[in-house]
């Protein structure tokens, strides 16, 4: 016999709003940044004004964890599915503020037109005219009265029929009375079989986000201070972005600022280095791998609903522990001292500026080294070593890029179990053969793309070997990637196109050097060879074209830095791939020298 998974009812919408607003369902993203953009939020209440439907909404009950006295806990439901559509509906009809993806709180203004019956996004032009409902909020808020609502309209829109706007707005106001889906799955479900129910029943098809459903898991939790746990990891994610907020919350919520998670991120308030921006998913990730020693995050929603993953069953004791060591866990990652070491570290590795590092996760893997690592007491110049090449490696192999939850589980498992210096010594070795020096990395560099990890890398070398810009005297590439200098093309790009090639021929990364503004504009189409000759007239006592080198010795000295081959001051459109094969092996043996001194 199939036994039934889950149950399915239809809900008054004003019935869900009101469990959401008591807790009776968690839906955590209202205090965190919301991704819909107004329209989005427009179309959804003209579906409902429409009577179209909207989707189902999904949420699981809290597993029953076994309590000391024997008996079982009555979980509230953690919403795992339609987040987004209800802080919509919450903030377009009761007003709630929501935080967008600055960080900034606001409202989502919705207005309506009640003679045409449709719905725009508010704005100044709207507001002026009298025609419109310029908030519909207003029409929820308990005060409101529809009769009073209707004569005032009609004042100010003299054409306007009492009886059509008394109609149209009561039709507005009986939307909150539509019926709406809500799929409630069996409380006795593990997280892999809610999992798996999520992916099979979600029209779109898209993966649940594993850290979505532990925030949800961490905010109804009260027994253990969920709550106040989630509150700050967003607060702290809130902080790093705009440290303005800090001020807000001092006003708005005085209970939280009595805590020590409060005490722990207030030095966020004077912080402005945006190197490390995390995330809930990346302070969930860095603080759980490093205090469980796992890298599933799914792992970590069962343990904190009190999973034995022997007996399969949820205890109580369990659940404790588990939120005692995600607490220290977020706390640790709070940590003003282990932040800012982690930050400096990652600039000592010449990633100078937030735009050289695409992988997030390759920088959460670096904390979880970095608090693995002090944690076993490892003198703090290993530390730094390990954590610099660690993370030199995962960006140059892309190692967190594919499936990180697994590769964060190989990796955390391999440092405890055969020690940290021996795990990370075997993967250099492995992974970073002279064979990916002299073959592999040149031939990774046979790309357009400027933001690749391998040319990130290379001018992360520059930086760290204190390089001057292409053909600058004094100006050195970390002050060219600070300032914004430009990605000067060494054969230039309308050069280039003259002769017919293609932007994947030309915008190759071995074509690409940093330097100033005004060096790459003087160049402008020129042949290497013509630019180049006028650089050496430079050196012999002619005008200065190019920047302010003089000497000949100098100038060589430049181009060496910059990995730029001989004989370029001869070369023509006919030794463009020549240069391009003989620049990449000369960057990769740059990166290689440069990883081999962190």
């Amino acid at each position: 016999m199939i036994i039934q998974q889950y149950s399915v009812n239809q809900h008054p919408i004003q019935t869900l709003l009101t469990w959401v607003q008591s807790g009776e369902i968690a839906i955590p993203e209202i205090q965190r940044p919301f991704v819909w953009d107004a329209t989005q939020v427009r179309d959804l209440l003209d579906s409902l004004y429409l009577g179209y439907p909207i989707g189902y909404l999904i949420a699981w009950r809290n597993p029953n964890v076994k309590l000391k006295d024997g008996t079982t806990s009555a979980g509230k439901r953690i919403l795992i599915d339609g987040q987004q559509r209800v802080t919509a509906l919450m903030a377009a009809l009761l007003g709630v503020q929501v935080i967008n993806k600055d960080y900034r709180k606001g409202r989502i203004t919705i207005a309506f037109h009640p003679l045409e019956r449709r719905f725009e996004v508010s704005n100044p032009a709207i507001q002026k005219d009298k025609s419109w409902i310029s908030d519909i909020a207003t029409i929820f808020a308990p005060e409101f009265k529809i009769l009073k609502a209707v004569e005032d309209y009609c004042k100010q829109n003299e054409a306007a029929n009492r009886d059509d706007i008394h109609e149209s707005l009561e039709s507005l106001k009986g939307i909150v009375n539509n019926p709406i889906g809500l799929i409630e799955l069996n409380s006795d479900l593990d997280i892999e079989t809610v999992t798996e129910i999520f992916i099979r029943i979600n029209s779109a098809g898209s993966v649940l986000s594993q850290a979505d459903f532990a925030m949800s898991k961490i905010a109804v939790n009260e027994t253990y201070g969920g709550n106040t746990l989630r509150k700050a990891i967003d607060y702290f994610c809130h902080l790093a972005v705009a440290p303005e907020f800090y001020s807000q919350l001092m006003g708005t919520d005085k209970e939280f600022t009595q805590t020590d998670y409060f005490q722990k991120m207030a030095w966020l308030q004077q912080e402005n280095d945006n190197l490390y921006d995390p995330s809930y998913t990346d302070m969930l990730r860095v603080a759980f791998t490093s205090e469980f020693k796992r890298g599933r995050l799914q792992d970590l929603v069962a343990l904190l609903s009190g999973r034995n993953f022997e007996t399969r069953e949820y205890e109580e004791r369990i659940a404790e522990a588990s939120f005692g060591a995600l607490r220290t866990g977020i706390l640790n990652f709070m940590n003003e001292m282990h932040f800012k070491r982690l930050v400096m570290i990652l600039r000592s590795a010449g990633f100078v500026d937030s735009s050289m590092i695409r992988s997030q996760n390759a920088i959460n893997f670096a904390y979880i080294l970095y608090l693995t690592l002090r944690k076993q007491k490892i003198k703090p110049a290993v530390i730094e070593s390990l954590v610099r090449k660690w993370f030199v490696l995962s960006i140059l192999t892309s190692r967190y890029s594919a499936s990180p939850e697994s590769q964060f589980d190989l990796d955390i498992r391999n440092i405890h179990d055969l020690g940290a210096t021996t795990y990370i010594h075997n993967v250099i070795n492995a992974e970073l053969s002279d064979a990916f020096w002299n073959f592999g990395l040149p031939q990774q560099m046979n790309t357009s793309v400027a933001s690749s990890p391998s040319f990130n890398v290379f001018l992360a070398a520059q930086v760290k070997l204190q390089d001057k810009g292409f053909l600058s005297r004094d100006i050195t590439v970390h002050d060219l990637i600070m300032h914004k200098g430009d990605v000067h093309h060494i054969f230039p790009r309308e050069y280039l196109k003259k002769f017919g090639l293609q932007r994947g021929r030309y915008n190759q990364i071995a074509n690409y050097a940093i330097t100033q503004s005004e060096i790459n504009i003087a160049i402008g189409a020129k042949s290497p060879s013509q630019y180049f000759k006028e650089l050496f007239d430079q050196c012999n006592g002619g005008g200065l074209k190019y920047g302010g080198i003089t000497d000949k010795a100098e100038l060589l000295e430049n181009l060496k830095m910059n990995c730029i081959p001989e004989g370029i001051e001869k070369m023509q459109v006919d030794d463009y791939d020549s240069f391009l094969t003989g620049r990449r092996e000369l960057m990769a043996q740059k990166i290689k020298t440069y990883f081999q001194s962190l």
